[in-house]
């Protein structure tokens, strides 16, 4: 029983299910690990948590604008804006 089980999923045609499944789950565990290590308002231990809320607008500040965020703010929003230009620009 159990080899049909894995001739069944283990075929070529299920790999890339396999990759996007994997994908998905990567950037949801980067995502929870990020906030849970380094988001302000995510207080995991006693001591921060009986803090309250906090007035810590530049560790916010610092959080949100994370170096992804500078390096893309004065870019085009284009994928690929030669090719853009190329077919929208008049000649």
């Amino acid at each position: 029983m159990a080899s049909s089980t894995v001739n069944r999923w283990l075929r070529p045609e299920v790999y890339p299910l396999f990759a996007a499944v994997g994908v998905a789950v990567g950037i949801c565990g980067f995502q929870l690990i990020r906030n849970v290590c380094i988001n302000p308002e995510v207080r995991v231990n006693k001591e921060n948590r009986a803090a309250g809320v906090l007035e810590n607008f530049s560790e916010g500040e610092k959080y949100a604008e994370h170096g992804l965020r500078k390096f893309v703010r004065n870019r085009s929003p284009e994928i690929m804006p030669s090719i853009n230009g190329f077919f929208s620009d008049p000649k």
